[in-house]
């Protein structure tokens, strides 16, 4: 299919577009942008910038995709910002390209919800399937795992690790990372537990999601250090794959804290 381009679009000649692409009123794309195929941008979309959006992908009316990071520290360097196939980019939401301090990438997964009013800022890694509600904002060098769910008018600190299939609860203040599969909420967020309805809808094995919940309390509600009870755990539970996961995380140790339970 021809790309559709409303008349009243400004289209850089450069820019790159892919079949079947849409672009809708009011519309501005930029010289270095490259839109896959079947990329609706529905209208007042303005992407620029050193930007990649993959097939599949809807824009809706006055986000700001690919523009400078809000980083005092950007001096113009040619950094990118790419994003998968399949996302639902909703209106107002701003994702900005990465910077020399963080790898000059901002990268979002497939298959992603972003809500009105979302923020990616510069340098974040976003995974796959993930769901951000209104207003959630990710700080710069911010890692999101895979499924993760941020809940609405929450922010996450700079350089925060959030784990795969977490949940966020709306409101809250992230300022250290998150284990895989924690739910976390409150005004300077805690760790509640775990998201056990998410791991239910994500089809994960009962008897997986039973093991997980024992090494959790062990590793969180047990005696000694942490990394005593890091040990115990990876002892006591060497076929876990879930487990396996959250001990993978803790061993990497970002450069923040970790958010542990009240």
């Amino acid at each position: 299919m021809p790309v559709s381009l409303h008349p009243t679009a400004v289209v850089d000649p450069a820019a790159r577009l892919g079949a079947d692409v849409s672009i809708g009123p009011f519309c501005v794309v930029g010289p270095d942008v490259e839109l896959g195929d079947g990329v609706r941008l529905i209208s007042h979309v303005v992407v620029d910038g050193r930007t990649r959006i993959g097939s599949g992908t809807v824009i809706y009316p006055f986000a700001s995709i690919g523009l400078p990071p809000q980083d005092l520290k950007y001096r113009g360097e040619p950094s990118e910002l790419v994003i998968g196939r399949n996302n639902r980019i909703r209106e107002h939401v701003t994702m900005n390209p990465g910077t020399e301090g963080g790898g000059m990438l901002t990268s979002v997964g497939d298959g992603g919800l972003f809500m009105v009013g979302v923020h990616i800022g510069h340098d974040c890694r976003v995974g796959n399937g993930v769901i951000f509600a209104n207003n959630a904002t990710l700080g710069g060098h911010v890692e999101v795992g895979d499924y993760t769910v941020i809940g609405g008018l929450s922010a996450v600190h700079q350089f925060v690790r959030i784990g795969a299939h977490a949940m966020i609860g709306g409101m809250t203040g992230v300022e250290a990372d998150v284990v895989p599969f924690g739910l976390v909420k409150g005004e300077r967020g805690h760790l509640a537990g775990l998201n056990l309805v998410g791991l239910e809808r994500r089809g994960f094995a009962k008897e997986e999601i039973h093991g997980l919940r024992h090494a959790f309390k062990q590793l969180f509600g047990g005696e000694g250090t942490l990394a005593d009870r890091t040990a115990l755990v990876a002892e006591s539970f060497p076929d876990r794959a879930l487990v396996a996961q959250m001990l993978a995380f803790l061993a990497e140790r970002g450069s923040r804290a970790l958010t542990l339970p009240r």
